[in-house]
């Protein structure tokens, strides 16, 4: 299995806020880069041999030139990649990319969508809220920020087909329309509503607790980071069975499924390996798997595993490879 790359140009670089940078990456040579779907994202490998996911901003035909648009915040306890963006990475670089891939889609069943962005989660649900407004579909967008100057992509969210559907929430605001009660906006759930969430730790906790009571399946998250209140349990040896290869392969406790795969030859692609990006996730009766993953949903657990993370719930996991 052996991932695509891409290579990008940095077409354009555009301060949004004190913290965040956005990036515009064209094809070096002008053809088209592939396609995607709003919600989808890319590795991008930068200076420093740094490799980070970011969510593409912008829908597909939004903008005539084709060229992908992601948003990089710098933190301030960077661990390099958000510093090698920002104080690396010049218009013209070249860039290594992978193609886009997308594990928080828009559900298209849903009558009805909410999506709720905390600071730079903004990128992703704002490419879902564009592709929502070509449709004509029945969405909100609830932006939450410290403050205007902290408000990434305002010329996006106030474009005429946009800015009807925004909501927006400022920690400083002073007047009632610039704040959002996250308790009240999700006290109730009509069926086929469909709410999406992306931010930082903190918001995501808050947003969880207060949609507590709305179905599970009808509750989409996308993480920086896999939450630091979640319970890892210890590892335990097991058996990966590959059926179409036809044999099986031990998995040490202190070894993830993807390294022992890698002992034997197989390679499987991985990005986060924390799993959240979805990189490694191949198909596998997932009912026998002990699931640790962020990206997936309880329908694909079902048959698709997340490899860098998961682990078996008895002595052996079966996957399709």
């Amino acid at each position: 299995m052996v991932e695509r790359t891409l290579t990008v140009r940095v077409a354009r670089i555009r301060r949004e806020t004190p913290e965040i940078l956005s990036f515009e990456l064209a094809h070096p040579w002008g053809r088209e880069l592939p396609g995607f779907e709003a919600g989808a994202h890319i590795d991008v490998k930068m200076p420093g041999g740094f490799a980070r996911q970011y969510s593409l901003a912008r829908a597909p035909g939004v903008s005539s030139d084709g060229r992908y648009l992601i948003g990089v915040k710098r933190e301030g306890a960077s661990r390099g990649g958000s510093a090698s963006m920002h104080e690396r990475v010049r218009e013209g670089d070249l860039l290594p990319i992978s193609a886009p891939r997308n594990t928080f889609p828009v559900q298209a069943d849903g009558r009805r969508h909410l999506l709720l962005a905390g600071g730079i989660g903004m990128t992703p649900l704002l490419a879902m809220a564009q592709h929502l407004a070509r449709r004509g579909a029945d969405f909100t967008l609830c932006v939450f920020a410290r403050s205007r100057e902290h408000l990434a992509f305002a010329d996006a969210l106030a474009a005429p087909d946009l800015a009807p559907h925004v909501r927006l929430h400022l920690d400083d605001g002073a007047s009632a329309n610039e704040k959002i009660d996250l308790a009240a906006l999700l006290r109730a759930h009509e069926d086929g509503t469909h709410l999406y969430m992306c931010g930082p730790a903190g918001f995501m906790a808050a947003v969880r607790k207060a949609a507590s009571h709305w179905p599970e399946e009808a509750v989409h998250a996308e993480y920086f980071a896999a939450p630091s209140d979640s319970s890892v349990p210890a590892g335990r040896p097991f058996s990966l069975r590959l059926t179409q290869r036809g044999f099986s392969v031990p998995v040490a406790a202190d070894q993830t499924a993807v390294d022992a795969l890698h002992d034997f030859g197989i390679d499987i692609p991985v990005s986060c390996e924390q799993g959240l990006c979805g990189t490694c996730v191949v198909p596998a009766e997932g009912a026998g798997a002990e699931h640790r993953d962020f990206c997936l949903t309880s329908a694909e657990r079902q048959h698709k595993v997340a490899l860098c993370c998961s682990r078996a719930r008895e002595q052996e996991l079966v996957v399709h490879l």
